[in-house]
């Protein structure tokens, strides 16, 4: 009974990593979305600080990403245990 209660679980391995997976996504894009709104705001109200506003975007851009990066590839990485 119980070697059957494990293998059900570790069949819902590649559900348990694609939900993960998703929910990485879903908030690197709100992430991203949110900051490009800002910069954009903030560019509106002041047009001279675009270059400065632009750069720092997308270092922060980059920075979500690359934690979203990290998520998707824990989730996969114990997908398979």
């Amino acid at each position: 009974m119980e070697q059957q209660a494990m293998e059900q679980i570790m069949r819902l391995g590649p559900l348990a990593a694609g939900i993960g997976a998703g929910l990485a996504v879903i908030g690197a894009g709100l992430g991203i979305g949110k900051l490009a709104s800002s910069a954009l705001e903030g560019i509106a109200r002041q047009p001279e600080a675009a270059g400065d506003i632009r750069s720092t975007m997308l270092i922060a851009a980059a920075l979500i990403e690359g934690v979203a990066f990290f998520a998707e590839v824990i989730a996969l990485m114990t997908m398979g245990q």
